[in-house]
């Protein structure tokens, strides 16, 4: 060692000082550039969530109201089936009053 390593303690420390600031600065690279990412998803996040939504619906639209009435009714008449199936067994009379209430209209 020299009595200017002494004198002039910066100096010594400047290489040592850089490699943590590489190492440091590597690390740090990605986490700000995945911070950026989300803060980008947030801000848009109601734009992407629209263009989601109108992309379900140009594959699978909606069904109208019509519709939908007519699917609950038949999903009904099948829950009757179901019933009278189960009591025809051991309940005739009931299973056949099920059965009229799910041909009804």
């Amino acid at each position: 060692m020299s009595f200017l390593t002494l004198a002039f303690p910066v100096e010594t420390a400047i290489p040592v000082a850089q490699t943590l600031i590489a190492a440091a600065s590597a690390y740090l690279r990605p986490a700000l550039g995945l911070g950026a990412l989300v803060t980008l998803l947030m801000v848009f996040k109601p734009l992407l969530l629209g263009v989601a939504q109108a992309v379900v619906i140009m594959v699978k639209p909606r069904k109208s109201l019509e519709q939908r009435i007519l699917a609950h009714r038949f999903s009904g008449k099948r829950m009757l089936d179901r019933m009278a199936n189960e009591y025809s067994a051991t309940q005739p009379n009931f299973a056949a009053e099920l059965r009229t209430m799910a041909a009804r209209d």
